[in-house]
């Protein structure tokens, strides 16, 4: 009997033995799928909300077409043929990734064109689950992280270094330089107004801040803001970092937009005018065209004023290129409610 249960015993150990090993893998593979299944859910730090790509004055939503990228779990080269747009034509764009981390701060990624972008940082990236929406915060507001290029890429906002920045009318001016820059690290959307400078250069007369700033094609540029108008720094490059403001303009207070009453004579020319808010904006040259009267503009920023709404319940702005007397081309951007006056 001890010999028969033996040899029973040997002749169905390796059945035992295969059904055991059959088990043993069973068991891994239930233990192993789910974290498989949902590693994708589980990578990186950051839940995606909403991509951009452009840049700060012209950019259009792609978080779609990223989501699409991200299914094949590809690292691919930025460019424009990627999202089938070229936003802003003739300028280096960026792909702005806004995000919600662990912690629930919010931060953006950046990519600059032509750098690779893939999706380690990102929670989900392969699986798709993101994008969902929840940024408020614009183009340009919250903390920045470098994406494919390794810097803050707070410096890489905008097209025009800030060489100066003068207070005033063409009579009576201030350099306002450093005080622009206690702004500037605000990061904060103002008021022109002389009690953010803390002087009234020319009292009595409507002033302008003119930033005298270089391009990143090496060409100087004016932008002016006339008073009571809002400024911010957009289209400026390292606003908030304060890496600006080193000199380098010696073309005195230039030809162009002076706001007040007589001086800066010489022949307005409205060059192109754009109206509206983000994606949604329109060509107004031709009815800015028409309010110039004897070479001088002066309306308020209104929808009445172009007779539509592209953005309705957003507040818009007005883009003007001018030039004064046959001088350099110039910009000022107006908020809607804001009054423009040029020169």
């Amino acid at each position: 009997m001890m010999m028969m249960n033996s040899t029973v015993a040997l002749r169905l150990g390796p059945w035992h033995l295969g059904r055991s090993l059959l088990l043993a893998l069973a068991l891994l593979m239930a233990w192993v799928s789910p974290a498989s299944a949902h590693r994708d859910e589980d990578e990186g730090e950051y839940q995606i909300l909403q991509a951009s790509y452009g840049t700060a004055q012209r950019h259009v939503d792609v978080t779609q077409r990223l989501k699409e990228l991200a299914r094949q779990d590809r690292r691919f080269r930025l460019v424009n043929e990627l999202f089938g747009v070229d936003p802003a034509p003739g300028q280096v764009k960026t792909l702005r990734i806004y995000t919600r981390g662990r912690d629930g701060d919010q931060h953006v990624f950046e990519y600059r064109e032509y750098s690779d972008v893939d999706g380690s940082n990102f929670i989900g990236w392969g699986g798709g689950n993101w994008g969902h929406g929840g940024w408020q915060g614009g183009w340009g507001e919250g903390p920045v992280r470098p994406g494919g290029w390794g810097q803050n890429s707070r410096d890489d906002d905008g097209e025009y270094q800030i060489l100066q920045a003068s207070y005033g009318t063409e009579r009576h001016h201030v350099d306002v330089t450093p005080r622009l820059k206690e702004l500037a690290r605000q990061d904060r959307r103002f008021k022109l107004e002389n009690n953010v400078f803390g002087v009234d250069p020319d009292p009595g007369r409507n002033k302008v801040l003119r930033i005298y700033a270089r391009g990143r094609d090496g060409q100087t540029r004016i932008f002016d803001y006339p008073e009571y108008s809002h400024v911010d720094g957009n289209q400026f490059t390292g606003w908030g970092g304060g890496n600006w403001g080193h000199g380098g303009w010696q073309g005195g207070w230039g030809q162009g937009a002076g706001n007040g009453g007589g001086y800066n004579s010489g022949e307005l020319r409205i060059i192109s005018a754009r109206y509206g808010v983000g994606r949604q904006t329109r060509d107004v040259t031709d009815t800015v065209q028409a309010q110039a009267r004897r070479d001088r503009l002066d309306v308020e920023v209104s929808n009445r004023l172009f007779g539509f709404d592209p953005a309705p319940g957003e507040r818009k702005t007005l883009w003007i290129t001018y030039s004064v007397g046959g001088g350099r081309a110039q910009e000022v951007r107006i908020e809607e409610r804001d009054r423009v006056r040029l020169p």
